[in-house]
């Protein structure tokens, strides 16, 4: 099976990076779904836990919303939010913050709030949420997007969840002890952040992908590492796991499911 789209490979590149010891705080959509991909692959053990209070959830479709009913049913246990927040999350227990990011700069700084001018936006979007204490509280952070000129600016129009704000020591420097975004996965290429400056550097190249096509979908002028390899292609059970996923999560959402998924 070596026929995959970009899509896929983002996804399953991302879900590489999570281990089995994690304690991850999960994003809805794409990092839901990479997440997802390494609880049923290589990773088993990994603890999934969305913003509703959900702890060690193990959905077999792939949620809406942090409100769906399936994260709730297949949890450990269901705290308030409250408690996730204060306990869970700022009491440092959890490892690592998945997102997603409508904008984001070089430095991993996120926007889900507005487009354009806050006060007159050209778009108004769904917003932080618990994106905020996510990034400021967990022990690192991965994100998982498309690329795009849109998507990926030289400067975000809104500060929703602070990266590592000017790059260097700006964390450090604001008294967050966390280490911020340390992985950047598109449907492009996988990305590092620079232990120094801080900035997103190219590390791997997807199959067929060119520097050439990753700056062309890049708002900054990208930095690639000294030595950039190339992402592993997807295995076969990769693959499958992931479509079947995709493929109970439509069946469920569009009323057509006939039994319960495996």
């Amino acid at each position: 099976m070596s026929d995959f789209t970009p899509t896929e490979m983002m996804t399953i590149a991302a879900a590489r990076a999570l281990k089995n010891t994690d304690v991850c705080f999960v994003g809805i959509g794409a990092p839901s779904s990479a997440c997802n991909i390494a609880r049923l692959t290589h990773a088993p053990d990994v603890t999934l836990i969305y913003e509703s209070g959900t702890i060690g959830t193990a959905p077999s479709v792939l949620p809406l919303s942090i409100g769906d009913g399936e994260l709730c049913d297949t949890a450990v246990t269901t705290v308030s939010v409250p408690e996730m927040f204060r306990y869970w999350l700022q009491g440092g227990r959890v490892t690592v913050g998945f997102l997603g990011a409508a904008q984001i700069d070089r430095f991993g700084n996120i926007n889900t709030t507005v487009i354009g001018d806050y006060d007159h936006p050209k778009t108004r979007l769904p917003g932080g949420g618990g994106a905020p204490e996510i990034a400021s509280s967990c022990g690192e952070i991965f994100i998982t997007l498309k690329q795009s000129r849109r998507a990926m600016v030289d400067k975000i129009d809104f500060f929703t969840s602070f990266g590592h704000g000017e790059g260097g020591d700006h964390r450090a420097r604001l008294g967050i002890a966390t280490k911020g975004p340390t992985l950047m996965v598109t449907d492009l290429a996988v990305w590092r952040t620079d232990p120094v400056t801080h900035e997103f550097t190219v590390v791997l190249l997807h199959p067929g992908v060119t520097r050439e096509m990753v700056q062309a979908e890049c708002g900054w002028t990208v930095r690639f590492a000294d030595e950039v390899g190339e992402t592993p292609t997807p295995t076969e059970l990769e693959l499958t796991t992931l479509r079947d996923l995709n493929a109970r999560t439509k069946a469920a959402h569009s009323g057509t499911n006939t039994g319960d998924a495996a």
